[in-house]
């Protein structure tokens, strides 16, 4: 009765309403009919309660324990409004001073033993000491038989690279370079270790004439043969010492040592080789005598630099010499030099950043060769050493070489007055040889025997040889 009087009540409800509407009505009837048949509410509350029963129970967090010290967090005295002279700073245990260790500590004064580190048999060393003793040096060419511009390129054509011509003496980088001069092929390397490295290539096969010693502790930044006895091979480190190399009596004797300072290059200011100028680095400079017994100095001047990387004496007028240093070229007078403080004769402020180096030309000094950082080689005019010397020629050179390689140093080619050799950053590597107008006179490529910069070059004083080095301890040698 209720279902049939629900049924009328919903037709007198609807009998008003359009069809569409009595159908739609009539499927929501149905719908919640169905649904209720279906007792949804009735098991989601069973579930509900079975998933009750099956969780665990909850576990009550514990509490952190209380530090032993008592020392809770740090708070502000500030923000709590308080005097922080009340309170007094706890005492932190001091930590345990660490002294480190020289790396490389000096090595012992006196004269060291030529002891080569490579080699077991000294008698074959001792052999090969004589013969290097008895080379004469070989004369070199008057400023009158200069090659003409056209054969020296012919000549430098003529020079090749193989891989019996290139060589890893040790590891590190090279900071300088020297060839003997003499008809004998050897090449003297300066390494970042304080080692040194001389390379025969008359020996085959190659490693049989690579001879490694330890006459320093810190890079050996200059290197040359005395130009009065050829058996000398005279060294400077960082370390602040210099010796030289005696081949007759196999020994490294000391000429010069400050521990207090650290030397960057020298030259000799007499062609005996018997007084030397030395450059250190924090721009004071020695005179230095080797006919004085002891290993001091003559006089030790102070300049106006504040830094000195390279010395280097004019070949003819010996009593000047000029010096690098940060951003500015000085050249002295050695019969001027006052201990308490010297003043250049010349002072050379073209440069825009740092200069690594700065060289005579070898014959006659008429000029003189920078390298600075600003990506330029810089030819003076110094024939006439007055009150300045002009600038001749700019030659535009990327010398920025980071902080692996060493900096670049543009040297005279010491055959030929009028051209310098420098390192190249460019692809494929190679050196490359610029006359002092700024012209490429000539570019050194060894495809797969030179795969690397070479910063530090040397030409053979007489012969057509190019030496140059890398910073993995590598020599090149391009001959003809």
């Amino acid at each position: 009765m209720a279902d049939s009087r629900q049924q009328l009540q919903v037709k007198d409800d609807v009998s008003g309403l359009s069809p569409y509407e009595r159908k739609r009505l009539k499927n929501i009837s149905e719908n919640a009919n169905f649904f209720a048949s279906l007792q949804l509410s009735e098991s989601a509350a069973r579930l509900r309660e079975m998933i009750k029963e099956r969780e665990p129970p909850k576990s009550k967090r514990k509490k952190p324990k209380k530090r032993e010290n008592g020392i809770g967090c740090r708070r502000s005295l500030r923000l709590l409004n308080v005097d922080p002279s009340e309170f007094s700073l706890s005492k932190v245990p001091a930590l345990p001073t660490v002294v480190e260790a020289d790396k490389e500590p000096l090595l012992p004064p006196g004269p060291l033993e030529m002891t080569p580190e490579n080699r077991d048999n000294s008698e074959i060393f001792k052999g090969v000491l004589q013969t290097w003793a008895e080379v004469k040096k070989t004369s070199t060419k008057n400023s009158e038989e200069l090659s003409s511009i056209k054969s020296y390129k012919a000549n430098l054509r003529s020079m090749v690279i193989s891989e019996d011509t290139v060589c890893k003496v040790t590891k590190g980088s090279i900071f300088s370079m020297a060839f003997h001069p003499s008809e004998m092929t050897l090449v003297a390397a300066g390494f970042k270790y304080g080692q040194i490295g001389l390379w025969d290539l008359t020996h085959q096969p190659k490693e049989d004439g690579v001879y490694v010693f330890q006459p320093h502790s810190l890079p050996v930044s200059c290197l040359y043969f005395s130009p009065a006895n050829p058996a000398h091979l005279l060294s400077l480190s960082y370390d602040g010492t210099l010796r030289c190399g005696d081949f007759s009596k196999a020994v490294f004797e000391e000429v010069y040592r400050n521990e207090r300072s650290s030397f960057s290059s020298f030259d000799f200011l007499v062609e005996d080789a018997s007084t030397l100028i030395v450059g250190h680095w924090d721009g004071s400079m020695s005179l230095v005598d080797r006919r004085t017994p002891g290993t001091s100095y003559e006089k030790l001047i102070k300049s106006s630099m504040k830094k000195i990387r390279t010395v280097h004496v004019h070949p003819v007028h010996r009593q000047y010499f000029v010096t690098a240093g940060l951003r500015d070229v000085h050249i002295y007078d050695a019969r001027r030099l006052n201990p308490q403080g010297s003043q250049p004769l010349i002072s050379v402020t073209e440069h825009t950043k740092s200069i690594a180096s700065a060289y005579f030309s070898p014959l006659t000094g008429n000029r003189v060769v920078t390298t600075c950082a600003d990506c330029t080689l810089r030819i003076f005019d110094s024939s006439s050493v007055s009150s300045q010397i002009p600038l001749f020629t700019t030659i535009r050179h990327n010398t920025i070489t980071g902080r692996w390689l060493t900096s670049f140093q543009a040297v005279w080619d010491p055959k030929q007055e009028d051209c310098i050799i420098v390192g190249s950053m460019a692809h494929p590597r190679q050196i490359e040889v610029f006359h002092e107008t700024g012209k490429r006179v000539h570019s050194f490529l060894g495809g797969e025997c030179l795969v690397s910069v070479c910063p530090i070059n040397a030409m053979h004083p007489t012969r057509y040889i190019l030496a140059g080095g890398n910073s993995c301890g590598r020599i090149h040698v391009f001959m003809n």
